[in-house]
């Protein structure tokens, strides 16, 4: 009763307590989850669709055709400065395709993502090699802007995961593609999708810190640590990328090709809930439908993602 006679006697500390109070509950306040799905789709060419995934209609949901690369088609071995062609299965993921699944779906996004691991299934991996940056932009700008607008695409997700430049040039290239994409209206959302390893980190934080304002989605690829991660690890990754890829929305992943990471068997979904409970769960992404086909499981965690996002 002695504080509180105290405060309204002296209305600077009456001032300081409200604020003190205010700030202490903005505080404590978790960041909303955010109701994302991902999925890559169309590297395997194994007649993957659409249709045949699962698609919550409560969702964003995202699928990212697998990929589009800036090498000639005709060998698959040389890099094209920016001129980007496609190398997903355009037979069973073609535009009309696209428009449908939209159609049916008014939730659906559909983008394309850069690179990945090889040029084409098994192919010789896909360098980032651009002859200059102004050169490398103005025809990656050109290119991809037709193949989006044929298309009938919403967003690009970067996935370089080798490098034949410095971490400058990568910044610089990437970061003014997306910037002029942005600005002609030719897409409405970006992603990147680094994994932890020096080299590529290195080039994805330096886009990050000079053009993070301009991305949308950080799709981190946590199934690449080590296979027999434990719940905790996968806390602490998570809390790690967070950290390097500051202020961004950070997804969480799992592959259902078997590879690393956690796995949905050994503990995703538990990881899962509780970051959702700290406010923390800002989507899920898998790698990739293609997998999951080949699974012949009736894309049973693709539902249990979707089931944990808008419960």
């Amino acid at each position: 009763m002695k504080l509180i006679s105290n405060i309204n006697t002296n209305p600077n500390i009456l001032l300081i307590t409200i604020f003190l109070i205010i700030l202490s509950q903005a505080n404590s306040v978790p960041i909303p989850n955010t109701k994302l799905f991902t999925e890559y789709i169309g590297a395997e060419f194994n007649n993957v669709t659409f249709s045949d995934i699962p698609i919550n209609p409560t969702l964003q949901f995202h699928f990212l055709l697998s990929f589009a690369i800036d090498y000639d088609t005709s060998s698959g071995l040389t890099p094209t400065n920016g001129k980007f062609n496609v190398f997903w299965d355009s037979n069973n993921l073609s535009p009309s395709h696209v428009s449908a699944i939209k159609k049916a779906n008014p939730n659906v996004k559909v983008g394309l993502s850069l690179g990945g691991d090889t040029v084409g299934h098994g192919g010789a991996s896909a360098f980032f090699k651009p002859f200059s940056i102004d050169s490398w932009v103005s025809n990656a700008v050109k290119t991809l802007t037709q193949i989006i607008q044929y298309y009938n695409l919403d967003g690009i997700d970067i996935d370089y995961e080798h490098f034949s430049s410095d971490t400058h040039t990568f910044a610089e290239c990437i970061g003014r593609l997306i910037k002029s994409l942005k600005n002609n209206k030719v897409i409405s959302f970006a992603s990147i999708a680094p994994y932890e390893n020096d080299q590529v980190q290195s080039h994805y934080q330096a886009l990050w810190n000079k053009y993070g304002e301009l991305i949308d989605y950080v799709n981190f690829q946590f199934y690449a640590y080590d296979k027999g991660t434990t719940v905790s690890q996968f806390i602490d990754y998570f809390y790690t990328q967070s950290s390097n890829y500051h202020g961004g929305k950070v997804l969480v992943s799992f592959t259902t090709e078997g590879r690393g990471g956690l796995s949905p068997e050994n503990g995703f979904f538990k990881a899962c809930n509780e970051l959702k409970q700290q406010g923390k769960l800002h989507g899920i992404f898998i790698w990739s439908a293609d997998d999951s086909k080949n699974k012949k499981n009736d894309f049973r965690y693709e539902k249990k993602s979707q089931a944990l996002l808008t419960s």
